[in-house]
């Protein structure tokens, strides 16, 4: 089973409500099982949302510019997290620079779109579970 990011299929989740599905996701999940997944909305956060960036990671602290929502995020991977356990999962494509998704590469937590390196929570959280997770820019 591969867990998706549900925006890369077209499905209304990103934070800006844009329907922006994926082709090449779209085309390599033809013919495999695949569950779509948006661990912000499974968080309870609304669709569309201001955006949000990893502010810190020790402790944790997810802002949007105006409020913590930090806990919107855990909980949703913690909802995914039973999904998991639920199915077989061998693979996730996630979204890539989000601050759940992003595998390589998120915001700074300044919010002037300057990219660091590292993991949204979800995708560490899932990489911990030595689970594969690769972003959309992955797939060529």
């Amino acid at each position: 089973m591969i867990l998706v990011s549900s925006c890369l299929l077209g499905l209304c989740s990103r934070y800006d409500a844009k329907e922006k599905a994926n082709e090449k996701v779209l085309e390599y999940l033809k013919d495999k099982p695949f569950m779509p997944i948006c661990p912000e909305q499974m968080g309870g956060l609304t669709t569309p949302r201001p955006p949000a960036e990893i502010i810190s990671l020790d402790p944790l602290k997810i802002c949007t510019e105006d409020d913590d929502v930090t806990e919107y995020f855990v909980n949703g991977v913690e909802e995914v997290m039973k999904l998991v356990k639920l199915q077989k999962v061998d693979q996730a494509i996630l979204k890539s620079k989000s601050p759940t998704c992003g595998r390589y590469e998120i915001y700074d937590g300044t919010f002037t779109r300057t990219l660091i390196k590292g993991a949204g929570i979800m995708a560490k959280r899932l990489l911990d579970e030595n689970i594969e997770v690769i972003n959309e820019n992955d797939l060529v």
